[in-house]
Order: structure tokens, then C-alpha cells, then sequence
């Protein structure tokens, strides 16, 4: 079989490797769409959160196909369309553990969820992705259209809360300098779309008759956005910081956090939600299809790779396979 493999010192290839036969416990997956994030190109780089080994199969967002099962499974039959969680007890899949950027690979019952029949795999690749900008928005309380929700960042994460956000009544705003990204946030439901910058709390002020953001959602990992959401939120508004920074440092107005009574978390995946998230997007009828801005088979996979690792500005990267055994 054609598997990605990430070697050591940013090098990879299409590797031929053999079919790995399922445990008893286990069911063998054939990959349909899998997405590369960049948590995959530091893992390329050598950096990502916790301890891993090269060689490694990359491949956290992804869709599949079961096409061979372990004596001892029954959740899951041969033909059954899954998607996959990819925190796994202390493991990550893709990461600690190889992923599915491969044309068939393992995976343990417990990790997989059904595809619903009216989702299309690309769409089921995406659910992962999708999954932590909908906790972000369920982790901000109850989120209607009594709500103004200021999202900060369109990359796939804010998108996937503007998606969630709007797909509960909010009214949605989006800020990011990026005019495409901006664009493909209203096609997910965006009401407003603003670029950062020192007009951005009178902006918000002028949509909300001076009231302030309801809910503010930082999604783009910039210190000086996490400062700044706490000066576009309103009284009382509850602010959710899922976009990543370690280490990084801005200067903030912390006792507005008194002065406002504000909420402040932060959220890291997407923990106990996926079931909610299949059933959110069925039920909502939300696709999310319009995040893939680029596709390519499993066996170019180092050019797609490429392409994300180069920051060309896209949205999201999908492999894609339709091997069978």
C-alpha cells in the first residue's frame, strides 16, 4: 500500500509499505479523505506538543472505509463509513501513533463514529477540524441569536466556529485581513466581516449600538487579538481562547476582565463532543465542504504536503484514496 511518511529533517515520502492485518480488537480502515493540518507540518518540523518517533504516518482529520475486522469486533461491520477521533488515552493519532495518511491503516473501535449516509467523506474529513471551533462555542455557554459573536481568526478553526455559532442563531462577525478567508466566512453563515486594526472596537461598538460583543472567540493563536478581545467585549461576555500561542506575550487591559465581569477559558479539542458534532451538522444540514481549497491523490501527497508547508495561503489540503483490498 501508498502511505505518507514523515522521515526526520523535514523530509518525506510516498512509501510503499505492507497491509497491516487487524488484531482481534481491531478493524482495518481504507482512507477516503484525509486533512493536513498544521499540526502535521510541525510535526514534520520536529515539534509538535508531545514525544514521537520517525519514521511516522501523519493523518488526524480524516474519513474512511471498514474493509476488514477482528474476530472479537462488533460495533463495526465490513462496508460501515467512519471517521475517527485521534486523542486516544495519552497517544495521538497521527502523531504518537501512525495516522491515516495511508491507503488502509488500523484503528480500535472505541475511537470511530458512523458517518451519517447524507454526508460525503470529504465533508466527514472535515468533522475533526470542525469539532473544535463547535466545543469553543459550546464551551461560551448558551449561544443564540440573542448574541452577537465575534470570531477572531478565519483560519479552518475560526471558520468551524462561525459555522457553529451561526448554525445556533448568532449573529456572526469575523475579523482577518485575509479577503478570501473572509469571503468563505460568510458563505458559512457570517454576518459581518472586519479586518483587525485600531477601528476594530468602534466597528463592533457601531453593530452592537454600543453594547460590545457578546461572545468573543479568539481562533487565530495572535497575542495582540487575544488583548484585543478583551476591549471588543461587552458586559458580561464570555470569551473563548482556542487559537494556539505557548509562550507568547502582548500587553492587555486585565482589569477589564473585572470591570466587565467577564468569562475567560481557553479550550484545547475537542473532548466528548464528536457525537453531538455528527449530529449538530446533520441536523443543521452545514456544509463545510468550501474549506477544501486544494485536493490531491494519496500517491502525491508529498506535493500536497508541500503546498501547506510553504504557506500558500490555503484553507484546507486533502488527500485522497479510493484503494480497496
Amino acid at each position: 500500500m501508498k502511505a505518507l511518511q514523515f522521515t526526520g529533517g523535514t523530509d518525506r515520502r510516498v512509501a510503499d509499505l505492507e497491509i497491516p492485518e487487524p488484531a482481534a480488537d481491531e478493524v482495518l480502515v481504507a482512507s477516503r479523505s484525509v486533512g493536513i493540518c498544521h499540526s502535521d507540518i510541525e510535526l514534520l518540523e520536529g515539534r509538535y506538543i508531545i514525544p514521537f518517533q520517525y519514521p511516522v504516518i501523519p493523518g488526524h482529520e480524516w474519513s474512511g472505509e471498514v474493509v476488514a475486522r477482528g474476530g472479537d469486533v462488533t460495533e463495526f461491520a465490513v462496508g460501515d463509513r467512519v471517521i475517527g477521533e485521534c486523542v486516544i488515552g495519552t497517544d495521538h493519532f497521527g502523531f504518537s501513533i501512525s495516522g491515516a495518511a495511508a491507503e488502509f491503516f488500523i484503528a480500535k473501535p472505541s475511537w470511530l463514529h458512523r458517518i451519517p449516509d447524507s454526508m460525503t467523506s470529504t465533508q466527514a474529513a472535515l468533522v475533526e477540524p470542525f469539532s473544535c471551533g463547535y466545543y469553543a462555542i459550546t464551551q461560551a455557554g448558551d449561544v443564540d441569536a440573542a448574541d452577537t459573536a465575534v470570531v477572531l481568526g478565519a483560519g479552518p478553526i475560526g471558520l468551524g466556529v462561525v459555522a457553529a455559532a451561526a448554525g445556533r442563531g448568532a449573529r456572526v462577525v469575523v475579523v482577518d485581513r485575509n479577503p478570501d478567508r473572509l469571503e468563505l466566512a460568510g458563505k458559512l453563515g457570517a454576518h459581518h466581516t472586519l479586518e483587525p486594526g485600531d477601528g476594530l472596537q468602534d466597528a463592533i461598538g457601531s453593530l452592537t449600538a454600543g453594547r460590545g460583543a457578546d461572545v468573543v472567540v479568539e481562533a487565530s493563536g495572535s497575542t495582540a487579538a487575544m488583548a484585543s478581545a478583551l476591549e471588543i467585549a461587552g458586559f458580561r461576555a464570555r470569551l473563548v481562547n482556542v487559537g494556539i500561542d505557548v509562550g507568547g506575550s502582548a500587553p492587555a487591559k486585565l482589569g477589564l476582565i473585572q470591570s466587565k465581569e467577564l468569562t475567560v477559558r481557553g479550550t484545547i479539542g475537542s473532548p466528548g463532543v464528536w457525537e453531538r458534532t455528527l449530529r449538530f451538522l446533520e441536523g443543521t444540514g452545514t456544509d463545510l465542504s468550501p474549506l477544501v481549497t486544494a485536493s490531491f491523490p494519496l500517491s502525491r501527497a508529498d506535493e500536497a504536503v508541500d503546498l501547506v508547508h510553504r504557506g500558500t495561503g490555503q484553507v484546507k489540503v486533502h488527500l485522497t484514496s479510493e484503494a480497496t483490498l
